[in-house]
């Protein structure tokens, strides 16, 4: 052990004390540049200390970690700098902060939806089905949204293995196991990365019309839509309401962009970027994405198990007339009135339909 560490320290005195910058190259009878004063100081300073302290090779490692870059063939990128003093505060940050906060703050999340479940229960609704439907969402804005989401559950499982694997998942699968996961895991972010954001577009332009704020939003954010009640009232809304529109813009829209830019910083480190910015766009994407989880948490169960007739409107396109008129009445009344179709693509064979539609049908 003692031969390899003082073989180790060799090696690295002798990098230091030769690695002066090539475009700094001054002649033998000219004092060298400061940089090369202060690596044979340092490796005079090495050498005096090995005198009187064998093998403590603080002065070498001082040098090594000192972030300055030295000569090398490939100077792109901070290729010179042997170790950067900012990666063990990043791995202490990632390792702290923000695995421990970050996990917590998921597993936070779920309990309190798990304890919502328990005071509410289902959403379900007052009156009973009419059989009558209205077109909610079109086979196109269905399409968007179920590979937006696809994509979304990609990112984020792999992002989670990756985050808080070799805590979690290491210790149960063993290194060899483990290390095809993260592989996988970390090929498939990087090339589902740049989908998700092409998809964030496309939700954007196909959604954002119908998520403009609007007065009567502020009504519905006083009361919380009613989830709170366990009468279940819903305020006024139109097509979303205030609590869809603050995901949308929100989550969809800004946690969207933040997580899609700083992805795209660390998906392709050839531009330029050094480690000191993707080292600051991690963090800035992790706390992005666990924010964007969270908020997807709640939404995929209020679009699921906490919302009756919720999941059916985004897989089948179609929502009874009740529930239209409980959940979403401005919409339901625009409707009712011939101001927005009731089916605004083919409709499903002997489905019938709500407004004047149904009239011209008979």
């Amino acid at each position: 052990m003692n031969k390899a560490i003082r073989a180790l320290a060799l090696c690295a005195g002798l990098l230091v004390a030769t690695a002066a910058p090539a475009q700094h190259q001054a002649p033998a009878d000219e004092p060298g540049p400061q940089s090369t004063r202060i690596l044979e100081a340092t490796r005079d300073d090495q050498a005096q200390r090995q005198q009187v302290q064998p093998l403590n090779n603080a002065p070498v490692w001082r040098a090594v970690n000192s972030g300055q870059a030295y000569s090398t063939q490939l100077p792109a990128n901070e290729g010179g700098v042997l170790i950067q003093p900012g990666g063990e505060p990043w791995r202490l940050t990632r390792n702290g902060p923000v695995t421990q906060g970050g996990g917590w703050a998921l597993v936070g999340v779920l309990l309190l939806i798990a304890a919502f479940y328990l005071y509410r229960g289902k959403i379900r609704l007052h009156g009973e089905p009419t059989g009558r439907l209205i077109e909610r969402f079109t086979f196109v804005e269905r399409l968007v949204h179920w590979i937006n989401a696809a994509c979304f559950v990609l990112l984020g499982f792999t992002g989670i293995v990756m985050l808080f694997g070799k805590h979690l998942l290491l210790p149960l699968f063993g290194y060899t196991l483990f290390s095809w996961l993260a592989i996988l895991s970390k090929t498939t972010h990087n090339f589902v990365g740049p989908l998700f954001a092409v998809t964030t577009i496309v939700m954007f332009a196909t959604f954002a019309r119908d998520n403009l704020p609007r007065a009567y939003d502020v009504k519905w954010l006083k009361s919380a839509g009613g989830l709170l009640s366990r009468k279940g009232m819903h305020p006024p809304s139109h097509r979303f309401n205030a609590g869809e529109k603050l995901m949308f813009w929100g989550a969809v829209v800004l946690l969207g962009i933040i997580v899609s830019i700083t992805g795209f910083v660390l998906n392709f480190p050839n531009f330029g970027q050094g480690r000191a910015l993707m080292q600051n766009a991690w963090l800035i994407h992790v706390v992005a994405a666990l924010l964007f989880i969270a908020v997807i948490f709640g939404h995929i169960y209020l679009g699921t198990v906490g919302m009756q007739g919720a999941y059916d409107s985004m897989r089948h396109g179609y929502v009874d007339e009740a529930w239209a008129r409980e959940h979403h009445v401005l919409w339901y009344d625009d409707i009712k009135a011939g101001k927005i179709p009731a089916v605004r693509s083919q409709e499903p064979e002997g489905a019938p339909v709500v407004g004047p539609q149904a009239a011209s049908k008979a």
